[in-house]
């Protein structure tokens, strides 16, 4: 058991997470990062690390784990205390309005403040319907992340599903693959309508098999190696494609888990926060990031970057009520031993 006595406690180290967790040591605040994945970067570690991200200003793309990699070291100066592979499952908040958390390892946190920056929750992929699909799960001919795309390189691999994940992935697993098909219920996917050009050009060239509409229906193997995936159509008429892998994207189910509990405003499971200063309905909480909900949000990770700065400042306040606070830039404050790797990087 490990006590630990901080400024800010920030429940969840993905990149909203980590980027609080630097404009937490911006403003003097010491932080402690927990979460129940064993490396920071959240879902964009541990789903998509190799997939390219778009959308972050002054990168016209970025791979998601050097993004990762990129926000620790920017937080590394302020050393940020890393509690990875532990879940937050109780929180209190003290007479004198501080707070104590308890981790799933049996360590506690003491802090002044605490940042929720959890993403959607605790997440898990939803599964097909399929016989046997335990066995191939085991045997990774299933997987439902792409965590190394290199390890796909000369296989027969069948995607399912009709979003981002499905279309991104089959776009790029076709520079690699022996073969790539991708098995959707109906002929109109929910993508960027230039990946769904990119999709429809690769398709014409053959690089592709787009299997639509079709559903998932079987898995033929011995239990182990799978050797190909059966699909059926709305009627009934089957199909089978020849496969060392199954991708099914069908998205993941999200459960909020212990924060459900702890007397936040929750609507269809996001904490509703105040858009200018994410607080929460308790005093002294905060919430960023996808978990956290206000009309017109923008579900985008820069937005989460600028509700980080806006809770850290909050916190900053919530914690020095009387103490007068002037506001610096970082071009002109800088950053104290820049470059300094941390702990967990």
């Amino acid at each position: 058991m490990k006590e630990t006595s901080i400024d800010v406690a920030i429940i969840g180290a993905g990149p909203t997470g980590l980027f609080a967790a630097f404009e937490c040591g911006m403003l003097g605040l010491s932080s402690a990062v927990i979460d129940a994945l064993d490396a920071p970067g959240g879902q964009c570690q541990a789903l998509y690390p190799e997939k390219p991200i778009y959308d972050i200003p002054a990168y016209p793309h970025i791979m998601a784990g050097d993004l990762v990699e990129n926000l620790v070291a920017q937080a590394a100066p302020f050393k940020p205390e890393y509690m990875l592979g532990q879940q937050v499952i109780e929180l209190n908040k003290a007479a004198d309005g501080r707070f104590r958390l308890m981790t799933s390892a049996g360590n506690y946190v003491d802090a002044g403040a605490v940042i929720i920056a959890a993403g959607a929750g605790a997440f898990g992929p939803n599964r097909p319907p399929l016989d046997d699909l335990e066995h191939y799960e085991n045997s990774r001919a299933v997987q439902y992340f792409v965590p190394k795309r290199a390890d796909f390189a000369g296989k027969r691999i069948v995607i399912a599903g009709g979003g981002d994940s499905a279309v991104d992935w089959a776009i790029s697993l076709s520079e690699i693959a022996a073969s790539v098909a991708v098995v959707h219920r109906r002929d109109k996917f929910r993508a960027a309508p230039e990946s769904l050009r990119q999709l429809a050009e690769l398709s014409a060239a053959g690089k592709i098999d787009m299997v639509t509409p079709y559903q998932l229906h079987a898995l033929e193997g011995d239990r182990k190696t799978l050797a190909a995936v059966v699909v059926a159509d709305m009627e009934n008429q089957i199909r089978k494609i020849e496969a060392d892998v199954l991708l099914p994207f069908f998205g993941l189910a999200m459960t909020l888990g212990p924060i459900a509990e702890w007397g936040l405003g929750i609507e269809r499971n996001h904490i509703a926060i105040n858009p200018a200063t994410a607080a929460t309905n308790v005093p002294g909480i905060f919430a960023v990031g996808d978990i956290a909900t206000y009309d017109h949000k923008l579900k985008l990770i820069l937005t989460g970057f600028a509700e980080g700065a806006a809770a850290a400042h909050s916190a900053r306040a919530y914690l020095k009520p009387n103490q007068d606070f002037g506001f610096e830039y970082s071009t002109s404050r800088g950053v104290p031993e820049a470059g300094k790797k941390s702990a967990a990087a």
